[in-house]
């Protein structure tokens, strides 16, 4: 049987050797953990050690019957898919020691970070139905930080190791820690999930790829309510530009197997 490592948090993967007359710049050595991985357009080699998961926007606002999205009448059916898959997988991934990076639009009440351009996207002739709303069933300020609205659905868990960011616009990159997060947990690939896969999860694969992280969407993690020519264009697209595909389920298989092993 093979022992698995708790995620260790950032410090913890970056930091010196500190002693009254001595300071060690080598950091903790972490040895690879390589897990082989059926993916598209070619197979991949992951190492666990320098892996983590980035889950976008699971919120109540976009995948709650009473969030905002079916407020305004969305049919929020695929943004509701990727649910029990990620909550199966985020557990064997803690198991195995890959860190969960929770990216989630967390909105402050006065907006005064936000561009005419982030604003109009949710508010598109102007009247206030947008970010900060409450007009939505619930009530609840739309995408606003410590809002219902804005909380992670309540069949996921969040869990104490968990790594939490907000997000500002369409990629959890621009104006967050993220990318300094990631850097600190010593991290090179990113598997992603959540929704929308060909908004704000692509919007941050497409920022990380570009950043010189690899990247992988896990497409049965990934949902979306747009058209699902939409979704064929992002999975082209992240294959043919950006990094691979994979399915959480041959993963989560994969793990299992070198578990076992």
């Amino acid at each position: 049987m093979t022992t698995t490592a708790l995620p260790a948090p950032p410090l913890a993967r970056n930091r010196w050797g500190l002693s009254p007359d001595t300071v060690d710049l080598r950091r903790p050595p972490r040895p690879e953990r390589p897990l082989t991985l059926p993916a598209q357009p070619q197979q991949i080699v992951l190492d666990l050690a320098r892996t983590a998961v980035v889950v976008v926007d699971m919120q109540n606002d976009f995948c709650h019957p009473q969030g905002w999205l079916a407020g305004i009448g969305v049919d929020i059916s695929g943004a509701r898919e990727p649910i029990a898959p990620i909550a199966g997988l985020l557990p064997v991934l803690r198991g195995a020691g890959v860190p969960v990076v929770w990216v989630n639009w967390g909105n402050r009440p006065d907006q005064a970070n936000l561009p005419p351009g982030v604003r109009h996207v949710y508010d598109s002739d102007g009247t206030g139905g947008g970010i900060g709303s409450t007009t939505s069933p619930s009530g609840s300020p739309v995408l606003t930080k410590d809002a219902w609205a804005a909380a992670v659905v309540d069949e996921l868990e969040i869990a104490p190791e968990d790594v939490c960011v907000d997000k500002y616009r369409m990629s959890g990159f621009p104006d967050t820690p993220l990318d300094s997060i990631l850097r600190n947990l010593q991290v090179d690939t990113l598997l992603l999930a959540g929704v929308n896969a060909d908004q704000c999860v692509l919007a941050t694969l497409t920022d990380a790829a570009n950043l010189g992280y690899d990247v992988v969407m896990l497409e049965d993690g990934v949902g979306t309510t747009s058209p699902e020519f939409c979704m064929q264009a992002t999975v082209y697209n992240v294959r043919q530009c950006f990094g691979f595909t994979a399915l959480g389920s041959h993963l989560e298989a994969a793990l299992a197997a070198q578990e076992q092993g």
